[in-house]
């Protein structure tokens, strides 16, 4: 059995979505396919999900959308009559969705999450009601319905365990099952939504559930490329990443693949493979438990910028129990999540985002650590980059150390932090924003194009 997701721009358009639909039934191991909502149908285009965010602020703001939700109808008007649909599909569709905006769900959040659901959910309702105008035996099933409960956190929702067991009952629903991703439902029965590009994490908690034999992730592309194309011309593609490799390339800006959405397989020991639904027939990229094969010590570069960086100096720091443990404290009260701590005998530096770091945060966490610390020295860099060097062929190769600094000193990019995790399959480094496409070009020139 096979669990297959489908990405926005898969399903912008009728024409997309046939695409999909024949994918779909070319393979009967396809039993169980998630669908994001419809994106963008040129780079000019605003995605469903953004229309409905816009309709649920100018609901909130001012009481009535009916300009913004009419945006939403039509973006699926246009689709139901591509795809030959009767009309009863857009009344109900309509419907649904002017319910949704008359819900006093008694915060902007609950009231955002059920409108943002909303396109996900119709995509799925649509996809359904396609296959089975075609004679396919297809049914659309409500997260609700199948068993899928999120954590009480609008907007950045978790699964909750239980869920695992309700879901695997899916396995056995006869023909083919279109369950819409991005949402679930809370214990109380709210609509809770996951991060943005959260229907890879649905569609990798399904493919965990039913235990499936691979879950195929398809978008815009034919695989994962060892760099961004829009960084490095025609990049190398990856055939083959191991799940580590493939969280370290995430998490630093890989947006192929959402990074939260590895975990539910890789506990289940399922494969995925990243398919192009342009390009099916495309081997993609593979992404297992480990490499079948050896690989280079290098598989991957990746990076992201809006990083800030506390230093904090203090002589004999080393010997004072308890000092990170403080020192991390002071962000936790502060409501920041660390991202690194890398650190030398009497210094020590925390690393984090900085998009909640505002000049009255700043100027509160510093005076937190002089007061509590007495430190020598604390100083805040911004507008930092984090550069990823990923492949856990690393471990096994001499000298990479150098070649990596010596590609970042001809190109003159200056660093400004080196940390390696103690696993040994990636390297970050810590540059200014600025530099950083120039950092990654130069290591790819030296790991890719020299190799």
């Amino acid at each position: 059995m096979k669990v297959c997701k489908f990405g926005g721009s898969s399903l912008a358009t009728a024409d997309q979505i046939r695409k999909v639909c024949d994918i779909v039934t070319s393979d009967p191991e396809r039993r169980l396919v998630v669908v994001s909502a419809p994106g963008k149908r040129d780079k000019d285009d605003t995605k469903v999900t953004d229309l409905l965010i816009r309709c649920a602020e100018k609901m909130l703001a001012d009481g009535e959308a009916g300009q913004e939700l009419q945006a939403v109808i039509d973006r699926y008007a246009e689709i139901a009559a591509g795809l030959d649909l009767p009309g009863d599909v857009i009344e109900t569709i309509t419907a649904a969705l002017e319910e949704r905006l008359a819900y006093q769900a008694g915060s902007p959040e609950k009231f955002t999450d059920a409108m943002k659901a909303a396109g996900e959910d119709n995509c799925a309702r649509l996809v359904a009601r396609y296959l089975s105008a075609q004679g396919v035996e297809a049914q659309y099933v409500d997260p609700k319905e199948a068993g899928l409960v999120l954590t009480e956190e609008y907007g950045n929702a978790q699964v909750v365990e239980s869920s695992y067991d309700s879901l695997a009952s899916l396995r056995d629903a006869p023909g083919i099952t279109i369950f819409p991703g991005f949402f679930g439902y809370s214990s109380q029965g709210e609509i809770v939504t996951f991060p943005r590009g959260g229907s890879d994490i649905t569609g990798a908690i399904v493919a965990a559930a039913v235990k499936a034999d691979v879950y195929e992730n398809f978008t815009d592309v034919d695989s994962v490329f060892s760099a961004r194309p829009d960084v490095v011309p025609d990049p190398a593609p990856i055939e083959e990443l191991t799940y580590g490799e493939m969280r370290e390339l995430s998490y630093a800006g890989f947006s192929v693949f959402h990074e939260e959405a590895l975990q539910p397989v890789y506990l289940a020991g399922v494969p995925v493979c990243i398919k192009n639904t342009d390009n099916p027939d495309a081997p993609g990229t593979s992404i297992v438990p480990k490499h079948a094969r050896r690989t280079g010590a290098v598989v991957g570069l990746a990076s992201d910028g809006g990083f800030c960086m506390v230093y904090v100096k203090k002589y004999l720091m080393n010997r004072e129990v308890g000092f990170g443990r403080k020192l991390l404290q002071i962000f936790e009260e502060a409501g920041i999540s660390y991202e690194h701590t890398p650190s030398g005998i009497d210094s020590i530096s925390v690393v984090f985002r900085g998009d909640t770091f505002t000049p009255e945060v700043e100027q509160r966490v510093v005076e937190q650590i002089k007061a509590r610390l007495k430190p020598d020295s604390v100083y805040v860099e911004r507008d930092l980059a984090l550069i990823m060097v990923v492949g856990e062929g690393m471990q096994h190769s001499v000298g990479l150390a150098a070649r990596m600094t010596a590609a970042f000193a001809n190109a003159k990019v200056n660093i400004e932090m080196i940390n390696q995790g103690s696993s040994e399959s990636s390297v970050m480094f810590g540059v200014k924003e600025r530099d950083a496409d120039d950092g990654v070009r130069a290591l790819y020139g030296e790991f890719f194009r020299n190799a």
